[in-house]
């Protein structure tokens, strides 16, 4: 039997009460990980946690917007287990969707601080952490193919995608000097509690849309598909595979059929 990938390593996962936070707490302890896992969703999280029934999972109470919650959650994670060798930085809101001629601007501002601004604080927090214990870590975040295209998810959504990328790029070129690994990861779309509040679809009305829009058929893209491409950015499998923004979409950003067949 092979080695668990993430064994022994700690991780901090942000967002993950449900969706692809959720299937990433589930599939990191799968491989051997001790996992803090921290959302707002207080019942959701520690039903999580409870459902995996296990001392090396637990949950810590994290709005990301709030950066002294986001340096507490991070001090929670070292006293609890003494480092922190991975952050899949994942919490994010759709925000408003409504066109540019009636943009929502406190709606954006609101979504540029979690989707951002929080984003930038976990990176801070969980960085320096591993500054300081020598930790050769990886730190992940969730973007979207709306950090590629335009046109693809409501406008402060893809505004913020698209700064996230920055952000992502402009930290792994600070924190490769210390070996840490700065990454992203570009779902296409995947029918996860968020997208179904804010779109009012019901999961199979979300993958029947994605599958009609897809270029790579004959499979539904789902959020442990997006868990399965963080596992491997946490994992010693991509040792050097740093600054990249991983699109997980069936090629959907990287074909336009303008020939029918």
């Amino acid at each position: 039997m092979s080695k668990p990938r993430l064994e022994g390593k700690v991780a901090l996962i942000t967002g993950s009460a449900s969706g692809i936070g959720e299937e990433a707490v589930r599939l990191f302890a799968e491989n051997g990980a001790f996992v803090v896992a921290a959302d707002v969703q207080d019942e959701l999280g520690q039903q999580v946690v409870a459902s995996i029934g296990t001392e090396k999972v637990c949950y810590h109470h994290c709005d990301v917007r709030d950066e002294k919650q986001v340096e507490e959650t991070v001090s929670y994670s070292l006293e609890k287990f003494g480092r922190i060798d991975v952050l899949f930085s994942n919490a994010g809101v759709i925000g408003p969707v409504s066109g540019i001629l009636e943009f929502d601007l406190t709606g954006f501002d609101n979504t540029m601080a979690t989707n951002v601004r929080g984003v930038a604080a976990t990176i801070k927090h969980a960085a320096r952490a591993m500054v300081d214990r020598n930790i050769r870590g990886s730190i992940i975040c969730t973007t979207s193919v709306a950090s590629l295209l335009g046109g693809t998810a409501p406008h402060a959504y893809t505004i913020s995608k698209h700064a996230l990328v920055g952000l992502v790029r402009t930290a792994c070129s600070e924190l490769g000097a210390y070996g840490i690994r700065v990454n992203c990861i570009s779902p296409f779309g995947v029918a996860t509690p968020l997208a179904c509040t804010a779109y009012n679809l019901r999961p199979d009305e979300v993958e029947a849309t994605s599958c009609s829009t897809a270029n790579l058929k004959g499979i539904v893209l789902k959020a442990k598909h997006i868990a399965e491409a963080a596992l491997f950015l946490a994992s010693d499998e991509s040792a050097y595979i740093s600054g990249h923004n991983l699109a997980v979409d069936g090629g959907f950003t990287a074909v336009k059929h303008i020939f029918s067949a």
